[in-house]
């Protein structure tokens, strides 16, 4: 029996990210937009004492960082319990905010994530084809 080891995402057959773990945290302390590889790590920090904007890369940067196909979905967590104020997460070209959300705190659609013990948010990306994804928050 062969044995195969694999380093970062792997995608499978049927368009899921399979095993992927965080391996390590991928800090964005400023305005700015987010590198296909720290998204596609699937945990960011921001520890800054301003409030803070994180424009997701484009649909096309982030599915060929990791192989997307439609129906790939990935997990992204936003860790702002370090922060002393406001992360907002915003949507870059081929990035469409889920139409099911509406930009309300506590929805769906909640681009905001609060400073100190209550700063972590889970969003979900699914993508529509291998250069645009869905964005919605989960948790």
């Amino acid at each position: 029996m062969a044995r195969t080891s694999f380093n970062g995402p792997v995608a499978s057959a049927n368009g899921f990210i399979s095993g992927h773990q965080v391996t390590s945290a991928n800090a964005v302390n400023a305005t700015g937009t987010a590198t296909a590889a720290q998204v596609a790590s699937g945990y960011i920090t921001s520890t800054s004492a301003l409030a803070t904007t994180i424009t997701l890369p484009t649909g096309t940067d982030l599915g060929a960082a990791i192989g997307a196909v439609q129906g790939t979905t990935l997990d992204l967590f936003i860790d702002n319990t370090g922060g002393a104020n406001t992360v907002t997460i915003a949507v870059n070209t081929n990035a469409i905010l889920s139409s099911a959300a509406v930009d309300t705190a506590g929805s769906f659609g909640d681009l905001t994530v609060a400073s100190g013990a209550t700063g972590l948010a889970r969003y979900t990306i699914m993508f529509s084809s291998p250069t645009a994804y869905v964005f919605t928050r989960t948790a």
